[in-house]
């Protein structure tokens, strides 16, 4: 089954923590801290692969995370770091952010974009000996890892959209121009998924044509299956229309071209000022000069306008070979200017806490409000808290510092227990 779009929940890994460790050997009376730092957590990785062309890999698994960091280990043993998570999407992909709706990355030309980075591994005590505090038992924890929910989007990359009302003949044109196989029956939507197709003109390059299913009025606004395939219009760079000329199920095929222009300036404006050129279908089936009435019609209506006319047959070939020789010069008169969508939202500057010189919680096991971290570590190894000027400095310290405020946010009381780096405290206001 085809799926051109998919929601899943992404994640990267998490750091090791560092290790609190001292050396400890026969021989060696004061070894000091050894404690290794942690290993990086896993990057969740995005690649575009050409060989995909759906999204049926996301249908059933919607959750992806890469490996965690190692924590360190004595004798200033690194942790190893978490497996990156690569996930492989046709090119084409749209990576959006969930709530948003923001672009995270567009995937096209075989690009590799790394959307969640892991976290950085935390420092081993080795890190915090200063000379005034020589046995350090803080090690810095690991970053946790990024979770992100993102919706993916295939936008079909072809040079060429081929747009028309159902029935009108774009499945038996598509099998006749390319390799392509699509189911083809006299019955509206025969074409559930976008056909694509390599056109190969022999004496010059071919181009990739995209038969998007049948368009109906009101296609913008969600009627029909139009609304979900639109987006696969936005990459091309000519639009053929095609009609159904000779009329066959009584619609004017002036009128249906009118209509699909307009339902494609509905949805996006910049799809009805494409390069277009009108596939006029079906002429196999005119009488007499019946042909020649309609087509002058069709001529006399666009060509005015800039869209050329051709007369063709999907079914016996003729014009077919016109056709796409104009397509083909149109496509080398425009140029290879793809459409790349921008980056709209930016996952590394989502902000966290985990990146502050100090950490502040409550622990309910030694039922107390616990403040550590390694700047912490540092002011107490310079810092004597006997002294009158030192304890006024290290309250200083707490309040310049935001430490205070963490812990009445917390909900401290006068009366409870500050454990700060070991040294414990009773909090008063």
């Amino acid at each position: 089954m085809f799926a051109d779009i998919a929601t899943i929940t992404i994640k990267s890994g998490s750091g090791g923590n560092g290790c609190v460790s001292f050396r400890r050997e026969l021989y060696v009376p004061a070894g000091g801290p050894d404690g290794g730092d942690g290993g990086r957590g896993g990057d969740l990785i995005f690649v575009a692969d050409k060989s995909l062309n759906t999204l049926n890999d996301y249908r059933h698994k919607r959750k992806y995370a890469a490996g965690n960091g190692e924590p360190g280990s004595g004798r200033r043993c690194h942790g190893s770091d978490g497996e990156d998570c690569i996930l492989k999407v046709p090119e084409g992909t749209l990576i959006r952010e969930a709530v948003s709706g923001k672009i995270i990355a567009d995937m096209s030309e075989g690009k590799q974009v790394t959307v969640l980075r892991g976290g950085r591994g935390g420092k081993g005590n080795q890190h915090y000996a200063t000379p005034t505090m020589q046995a350090p038992k803080y090690a810095q924890p690991g970053k946790p890892g990024r979770e992100l929910e993102v919706i993916l989007e295939l936008k079909t990359i072809a040079d060429v959209g081929l747009v028309g009302f159902p029935n009108v003949g774009k499945s038996t044109f598509l099998s006749r121009v390319t390799n392509a196989k699509p189911k083809i029956a006299n019955y509206h939507f025969t074409t559930l998924n976008p056909n694509l197709g390599v056109v190969d003109l022999g004496d010059a390059d071919g181009f990739i044509i995209a038969d998007i299913p049948g368009l109906i009025e009101g296609a913008s606004k969600g009627v029909g299956l139009g609304h979900e395939f639109l987006k696969h219009i936005e990459r091309t760079r000519v639009i053929i229309h095609m009609v159904d000329a000779a009329s066959t199920e009584g619609r004017d095929p002036i009128n249906d071209i009118n209509i699909i222009n307009n339902e494609l300036f509905d949805y996006d404006d910049t799809l009805a000022n494409k390069p277009q050129v009108i596939a006029a279908n079906k002429t196999d089936v005119f009488y007499g000069t019946e042909e020649e009435t309609v087509i002058t019609l069709l001529k006399e209506e666009f060509e005015p306008k800039g869209i050329k006319v051709f007369p063709i047959s999907a079914v016996s070939g003729k014009g077919v070979r016109e056709l796409l020789y104009y397509v083909k010069n149109t496509l080398d008169e425009i140029g290879k200017t793809p459409v790349v969508y921008e980056q709209e939202y930016f996952p590394e500057e989502e902000t966290d806490n985990t990146d502050l010189p100090f950490e502040v919680y409550y622990s309910e096991e030694d039922e107390a409000y616990i403040v550590e971290g390694p700047r912490i570590e540092r002011m107490l190894g310079y810092t004597n808290l006997e002294s009158e000027k030192g304890f006024e400095f290290f309250q200083k310290f707490l309040k310049e510092n935001g430490i205070i405020e963490e812990l009445e946010n917390l909900g401290i009381t006068d009366g409870d227990t500050v454990d700060v780096c070991g040294y414990a405290f009773d909090y008063y206001k």
